[in-house]
């Protein structure tokens, strides 16, 4: 089982990443079908080269994808994350993404992504808009994750299953969608190697991780 041996929360931050937030306009579903479907040349910020230099040669990679729920409510649109069961053996307890690894059974990384959410959260593929998706981001435990964008139409019936998930909640677009509110905080582990990564702290979620850092290629890609 991969457990952390380090609490991301009790350690310092190192730096605010600082950028202009996005412009309110940007965060339309109208302007956001745009953007996806006419994409400007932009550059990735890969915090997940980290996990490619630390792998062993030879190592398989696991292909999985994330559904990146934005929930178009009327008065401003929302993230929808998960936080994951305690008891889970990769990631226990962080928040994330709805998702998992792609099975033999999916015609590509958006049905993926479809079919996890629908498993984890209860969410219909009725009220799911796909409108592109992200690079590829990978994980130090091994995954090659694609992250695929939707608009979500409220009100949605949404049920967690016990078995993956512990809790559903929502994160406004625009905190999310601020340099002022990307944290870099840093560890040295063990083996010598320091690992850095972003985090978003929102009231009582600790979003960090693999997840900030999609949403650090969302927030770059929106802005570009």
């Amino acid at each position: 089982m991969v457990k952390l041996t380090f609490d991301p929360l009790m350690l310092p931050v190192d730096a605010v990443a600082g950028e202009s937030a996005l412009a309110p306009e940007r965060m339309s579903a109208a302007w956001l079908r745009k953007r996806f479907a006419h994409q400007p040349e932009w550059h990735p910020e890969n915090m997940g080269s980290q996990a490619i230099l630390r792998m062993s040669p030879g190592k398989p990679v696991t292909p999985a994808s994330v559904l990146i729920p934005i929930v178009m409510h009327e008065e401003q649109p929302t993230l929808l994350f998960t936080q994951r069961s305690a008891h889970l053996t990769d990631h226990a307890g962080q928040v994330s993404f709805p998702g998992g690894r792609m099975e033999q059974s999916d015609a590509s990384p958006i049905e993926t992504a479809l079919r996890e959410a629908e498993e984890e959260i209860g969410l219909a593929r009725s009220q799911v808009e796909v409108i592109g998706s992200l690079p590829e981001y990978f994980t130090g435990t091994g995954y090659r994750v694609t992250p695929v964008v939707c608009l979500v139409n409220p009100p949605v019936n949404l049920r967690a299953d016990p078995n993956e998930v512990a809790e559903i909640f929502e994160v406004p677009l625009a905190f999310l969608m601020d340099g002022l509110n990307h944290q870099l905080r840093s560890i040295d582990l063990p083996d010598g190697y320091r690992r850095t990564f972003y985090a978003m702290p929102y009231e009582r979620f600790f979003i960090w991780g693999a997840t900030a850092a999609m949403l650090r290629n969302l927030f770059h890609f929106l802005r570009a």
